[in-house]
């Protein structure tokens, strides 16, 4: 008896953990691109685990996603029949990345670094990487990258545009993190701030010093508006904890009042 009651524990255990398993990571890691190329030594395998890393595969975009094919036949996974666009050439990959990253694109095209694409300007293996996409940040913009092509100076200044937002729009998801927590419903919120995030880091891609200021300005002005409801909430917060102050307050001395009536009342009886 004993036994079968660890054997069924054993099992609801596996159970929940595959439960718990997340359906894209396990739809990715059963994709015969991973598979193949998982077990391929040097450069044909390398891809596979900085993709592991990336953002690309925590937000469950895997290499069909990118390269096409079909990613569950392996006789056609390289197929163009089924879709397969392979690597593209170097001056191919802003149209590439910009099936999805649409508003980024048209920022790039219209940037000095977009125009000087064909004379070999920058696009955006250059900066983020391939395989290892890493959520875009600030760090991007430093003198080891920029320098390779220009003078650091005008990135630096841009960044120093950028910076402030990019503070406040960190304190931001703190301070919906927080709500959160306290059970307050904050989807709404996170929504505006997830558009107002997307249009912050379309800001640097144009590269131009004016245009960066004017889109740096609307985002702060949508971080103010978030702010003022997150004042709102934390208001009526503080009103809660006054009032339910108050209710143990009085509920206390009611407390104290029952018991001094009830030993006056003991006494009289006594006397």
């Amino acid at each position: 008896m004993i036994r079968q009651t660890i054997l069924c524990c054993g099992f609801l255990v596996v159970l929940v953990c595959g439960l718990l398993v997340s359906p894209a990571a396990a739809q990715q890691d059963e994709t015969v691109c991973i598979q193949c190329h998982g077990g391929l030594p040097d450069a044909l395998g390398v891809p596979v685990g900085e993709w592991r890393q990336s953002l690309h595969a925590d937000n469950g975009i895997s290499c069909h996603d990118c390269h096409g094919g079909d990613p569950t036949d392996f006789a056609m996974a390289m197929s163009p029949e089924r879709g397969f666009l392979g690597a593209p050439d170097y001056t191919a990959v802003p149209e590439f990345c910009g099936r999805c990253h649409v508003g980024v694109l048209g920022d790039y095209q219209e940037s000095a670094h977009g125009q000087a694409l064909q004379a070999g300007g920058a696009q955006c293996v250059m900066c983020h990487g391939n395989h290892a996409v890493q959520k875009a940040s600030l760090d991007l913009i430093n003198p080891e990258s920029c320098a390779r092509c220009h003078d650091y100076e005008r990135a630096d200044k841009i960044k120093g545009i950028l910076a402030d937002t990019d503070g406040k729009i960190i304190a931001m998801e703190e301070e919906l993190a927080r709500l959160g927590k306290l059970g307050m419903a904050v989807e709404a919120f996170e929504g505006q701030l997830f558009d107002l995030r997307n249009r912050f880091h379309r800001a640097f891609h144009t590269v131009k010093e004016a245009r960066v200021r004017e889109q740096t300005g609307e985002v702060l002005a949508g971080l103010e508006t978030l702010r003022a409801g997150v004042d709102e909430i934390d208001a009526g917060l503080g009103q809660r904890k006054l009032w339910g102050g108050v209710a143990i307050a009085l509920l206390v001395l009611a407390g104290i009042l029952f018991l001094q009536m009830r030993k006056t009342y003991e006494e009289d009886e006594k006397g």
